[in-house]
């Protein structure tokens, strides 16, 4: 697979101004107090513009029997490995990993506090020796921060799950276990592939809360999207990523949409899967591979009837594919609420459920399908 290069950065799509630095979530829920677990975060729930709050254990309340939750199975990965370029400190970032063996990656430099700043990427040939013996040799640009890599002397995963730790940003207090950055729905994947960075939306799940929603008549449909480092300078798009949407998976969206039930999708990577397997008629079918798809306003959904997601930066690109399920009107009013009400940002932080403000699946499609 080769990954499309040169993909330009999409326009900021929110002027409601910069996120505090003060509300970036810098230690999991859990250990933010005694007695407390992972769905210890606020819930904003926006449908159309009309916006209310709540804790993420109401959720069971906030759905209805016949809804569909659609959720990644992705593991995460211990995706970041110290290497030296002579005698320079890097940390490597292993981002996607390539039909051909080879592996996405992004070079950072170590910025002294436990964390890393940007790095300029390449030149082919540049050799960087790895923990245990190993080397990894850049090969071919897929952007202006990641490259095409091979490594020698022994094999990725294995060299992950000894020497890698989970990617960590600025914003975080410490250090934390690959355990943190697992969601109950992570499945380990037989190649040893998974996601750089966790698939947050579906953090805050415990399996009790799983349990109250079954009880309650709500479903879960799993997909799979592995998906790679984001840009936390740049904020590009995301560029062509790992898929799967099995068979089981498509009859239960299908059916859902054919009943009165929603389809909501647990996270951006659930969405990106779902509308790559959905064709033009809004039928989704068994697909796997690699996909390219960006969804954006202009695109629209053919699938999606909500979406529960992290709070994103108004630079960032996942923004646009929020209007493409909900509106322009109806994020950037749930997003004045969530700044002006103090929301946590980021992996860590608090989530938000987009649903539809009418039910009707025709309605919905008729505004946001093409």
């Amino acid at each position: 697979m080769t990954l499309a290069m040169g993909v330009p950065p999409l326009e900021p799509v929110r002027k409601w101004g910069s996120v505090p630095e003060e509300l970036s979530a810098r230690l999991p829920a859990e250990q933010r107090g005694p007695g407390l677990d992972r769905d210890a975060v606020r819930l904003l729930v926006s449908r159309g513009t009309a916006v209310s709050h709540h804790s993420f254990g109401e959720l069971p309340r906030l759905l209805r029997a016949g809804d569909l939750l659609v959720v990644n199975t992705s593991p995460t990965l211990a995706a970041a490995v110290d290497g030296r370029i002579g005698h320079a400190r890097v940390v490597v970032h292993f981002s996607t990993r390539g039909d051909d063996g080879r592996w996405a990656v992004e070079l950072r430099e170590p910025d002294g506090r436990g964390t890393t700043r940007a790095r300029a990427g390449g030149p082919a040939g540049t050799e960087v020796r790895l923990p245990g013996g190993g080397r990894l040799v850049l090969e071919e640009a897929v952007s202006e921060r990641l490259w095409w890599a091979r490594v020698y002397g022994g094999e990725v995963p294995g060299l992950l799950r000894e020497h890698g730790r989970p990617i960590r940003y600025s914003y975080t207090e410490r250090d934390q276990p690959l355990s943190v950055y697992q969601t109950v729905f992570a499945l380990p994947s037989p190649d040893g592939s998974g996601s750089a960075e966790m698939p947050s939306a579906a953090r805050p799940f415990t399996a009790r809360l799983v349990a109250e929603l079954v009880s309650r008549g709500v479903q879960f449909a799993p997909v799979t999207l592995h998906t790679g480092v984001a840009s936390a300078e740049a904020h590009e798009p995301p560029y062509p990523e790992l898929f799967s949407v099995p068979e089981a998976s498509a009859r239960l969206i299908n059916a859902a949409r054919a009943g009165d039930g929603r389809v909501v999708a647990v996270g951006t990577t659930a969405v990106r899967a779902m509308e790559s397997a959905a064709g033009t008629d809004g039928v989704v079918r068994a697909r796997e591979g690699w996909t390219d798809l960006v969804v954006t306003p202009e695109r629209g959904v053919r699938v999606v009837d909500g979406l529960l997601t992290g709070l994103h930066e108004p630079e960032a690109s996942h923004l646009l594919m929020l209007e493409a399920v909900a509106g322009r009107a109806a994020i950037d009013r749930g997003y004045e609420e969530a700044l002006r009400q103090l929301y946590l940002w980021h992996e860590f932080g608090d989530v938000h459920l987009l649903l539809p403000q009418e039910d009707s699946h025709a309605e919905h499609c008729s505004s946001n399908c093409q």
